[in-house]
């Protein structure tokens, strides 16, 4: 048997949004179940997000430290961000994130894995990249505001990362499951083997 997700659509008797917001809303869909039964299944909808697996020489990676107000934490995360624009590129959003809230660039970039945050109740969609070659962005810095005026940054041990995400003290999804893919990665078949950066995605279809 082949372990694989696969789309798949069931019938929509109707659809509502009671809700929009700023990035994301809420909608309320009617399906039809198997039995026959209509249910209303409420979800947010989301545009979809990047993030950065930034890896140095030393095997350490770039964290931020970032307030996250519907949990009351800091969590220290990856740099991340949303796909603003329908059809963007993945790959340009990934590195422009990692420009501005880590003021890094990388030479080498490869797709580690894609994966679907809450997928019981929201349609947001993850593209986590490993990038290697690390160097400091040329320019300035980019001039930021609200939670990502306190963020701290730092590069830590791929060791310590593991260490901590076992030991249930760090709790960010993205972080989580980058560093153990990057794990997973290296024990299989290594990471030149990873997709290329511009890999398909049919959770979010972008033009190269």
């Amino acid at each position: 048997m082949t372990i694989k997700d696969t789309p798949e659509e069931w019938e929509i008797r109707g659809t509502a949004t009671p809700f929009v917001g700023n990035k994301t809303s809420v909608r309320t869909d009617d399906v039809v179940m198997p039995g026959g039964t209509v249910v209303h299944r409420d979800y947010q909808v989301h545009p979809g997000s990047v993030a950065v697996l930034a890896l140095d020489d030393a095997d350490r990676v770039v964290v931020l430290r970032q307030y996250r107000h519907p949990v009351r934490q800091k969590l220290w995360e990856i740099p991340a961000g949303l796909l603003d624009v329908v059809g963007e590129n993945p790959l340009h959003a990934a590195q422009r994130e990692l420009y501005e809230e880590a003021h890094v660039k990388a030479e080498d970039w490869r797709v580690m894995t894609d994966v679907y945050t809450t997928p019981g109740g929201c349609d947001e969609a993850v593209r986590i990249f490993l990038a290697r070659g690390l160097s400091e962005a040329e320019g300035d810095r980019f001039e930021v505001e609200d939670e990502e005026a306190d963020m701290e940054l730092a590069r830590v041990p791929v060791a310590e990362l593991v260490r901590g995400v076992l030991a249930g003290e760090l709790h960010n999804n993205c972080l989580v499951v980058g560093v153990l893919s990057l794990v997973a990665a290296r024990t299989g078949d290594g990471l030149d083997a990873l997709r290329p950066a511009q890999a398909p995605w049919p959770a979010r279809p972008f033009e190269v």
